[in-house]
This record gives structure tokens, sequence and C-alpha cells, in this order.
């Protein structure tokens, strides 16, 4: 999957498979204010283009360095999810598109996942819970499992020391490998090569005591789930 702050990247994914034949990248979009927030036409766009994966916001979400920008919100402050929001989450689900929570606070996000079983998304992933913006305690995880969400595990999170190696391999043990989805979180200036990152989470969780298959299914079988290559979820 290709993101971005800034651009819907269906048109340059379409770019590799064109590229490197076999190579099945997938698009996104990433609500922030470069393609108005909490907008539904840019989502619908998006699919109608290609995109699989709809993020409802990341890191620079008021805008590129020089370049100001309402804050995006998503949820209001009574803890009701934005009208704005359900629309958004509408169009995902009858598109059945992939949604992934993105930077959220711990309750904004069991708002967004209920209104998103609601409304029929099928495909859910709680951005990595356990980044220090969204840290999310094992507890609230698993009811976000038992609710249909998938956990993302990232190797940037624990490499960059926001969290130590222990905690994370902890949490996947707890929640479980049928619940988490593993992704590399590389692709900044700094850290290793983004091409990198999934072979080197797979070493440290096979160091950790989980077996081949547990890593392939979190790596191969739910995200071939996320990016609709398969229909049925992996045990469903």
């Amino acid at each position: 999957m290709l993101t971005s702050g800034y651009f819907p990247t269906a048109e340059r994914a379409a770019a590799v498979r064109s590229a490197v034949p076999g190579i099945d990248a997938v698009g996104a979009i990433t609500l922030n204010g470069s393609v108005g927030g909490m907008n539904p036409v840019a989502v619908e766009l998006a699919g109608r283009s290609g995109a699989r994966v709809v993020l409802l916001r990341a890191p620079d979400a008021d805008g590129p360095e020089g370049v100001a920008a309402d804050p995006i919100e998503v949820v209001a402050s009574d803890g009701q999810v934005l009208a704005a929001t359900r629309e958004v989450l509408r169009v995902i689900a009858r598109r059945d598109m992939t949604l992934v929570t993105g930077q959220l606070d711990p309750a904004e996000t069991d708002a967004v996942v209920d209104a998103a079983a609601a409304a029929g998304v099928r495909r859910i992933v709680v951005s990595d819970p356990g980044t220090t913006s969204a840290r999310t305690g094992v507890d609230r995880q698993r009811r976000l499992a038992a609710k249909g969400a998938l956990l993302e595990r990232s190797l940037a999170t624990p490499h960059t020391g926001c969290v130590p190696w222990g905690l994370v391999l902890e949490h996947i043990r707890t929640v479980g490998a049928a619940h988490s989805v593993l992704s590399s979180g590389l692709g900044g200036p700094s850290g290793p090569p983004a091409e990198d990152g999934l072979a080197l989470l797979a070493d440290r969780l096979l160091g950790g005591g989980f077996t081949e298959e547990e890593i392939r299914l979190m790596a191969v079988q739910n995200t071939r789930w996320l990016t609709g290559a398969d229909d049925r979820r992996p045990g469903a």
C-alpha cells in the first residue's frame, strides 16, 4: 500500500503495477487538509480511481510546512462521530474499501470503529496502537479486535524507541496473531529502507518465539484480506 499525507496514491500505484509486473501495489487516500479533510466526495473519487484504503488522519494533518490548514476533526467534543465522518464511512462501506483509523486518540478510535461497523465497513485497521500519540492499552486492543478490527503492528514504533520491543511482542501474543497485521511504518528520511521493513519485523518476531505460520498470517493473509486480494477474512 502506497500512502501519502497529501495526495491520493491510486495513480502512483497503477504506475508501479505497470512498471513492475507482479507487484500488486495498492493506492490509498489520507483525509488530511490537502483533500478537504472528512470529504466523502474525495473518498468516492479515490475509490473510482482504484484506491483501496482510506486513512482518516495522519501526521502533518495541519498541512505541510509553511502552509496552514484547519485541524481535521473526526469526532465532536462530546465524543459523537461527526456527520461528515459518518458519510465518509458510508462511502467506504459501499465501495468495500479498508478503513485505517489514523492518528486518533483511544476514545476517538473506539467511537469511529463502532460507527464504521454500524455503517457496514468490513475491513478496519486500528493504526499502530503503540504510538505515543495513540497509546492504546492491551485490554482496549482486545475489545477493538472483538469488534472485528485488526491491530497494526509497525516496525517503526519499536525501532525508533517509541515503545519497547517486549511490549509489542506481549501485545501481539495477548490480542492474537489473527487480529494483527504487520507494516513497516518506514519511508521517512531516516531508518532502514521501506522495502526491508517487513523482513526485519519478521526476523524480530521469529526471535521472539512466533511461528512462521503466525507471521505469515499477520504479514500476508491478513494483508491480502485488507487490500481486497482475498474476499474472505482468514479464519472466518
